[in-house]
């Protein structure tokens, strides 16, 4: 298919941080704030603005509570994130592969 399938990445996904992101939870299924900011070396700022596309988008949702009187904020891979990305990685195999 090659390049009928550059319609197939998902914006949302493809940026660098989201793309991290949604690698690192594809892997883990969840994790917490600080966890993602220092796997992912981003500052606080940053990461939470593109936490929020993607919990938009339905690709994560984000639980806050407190641990020991301080927030905690965790973020899990949907359902709906799972297979978006599923979709983007064999959309990029194909245009890196340029096969069916």
């Amino acid at each position: 298919m090659g390049l009928a399938d550059l319609g197939r990445i998902d914006d949302v996904i493809h940026g660098r941080m989201r793309l991290g992101i949604m690698v690192y939870l594809a892997d883990v299924d969840s994790a917490d704030f600080t966890e993602l900011k220092t796997v992912l070396e981003a500052t606080q700022g940053n990461l939470s603005v593109h936490l929020k596309k993607l919990e938009e988008a339905g690709y994560v949702s984000i639980a806050k509570s407190f641990r020991d009187n301080k927030p905690l904020t965790r973020v899990s891979i949907t359902t709906e994130g799972r297979k978006a990305f599923g979709v983007y990685l064999e959309a990029i195999g194909k245009l890196i592969g340029g096969r069916d």
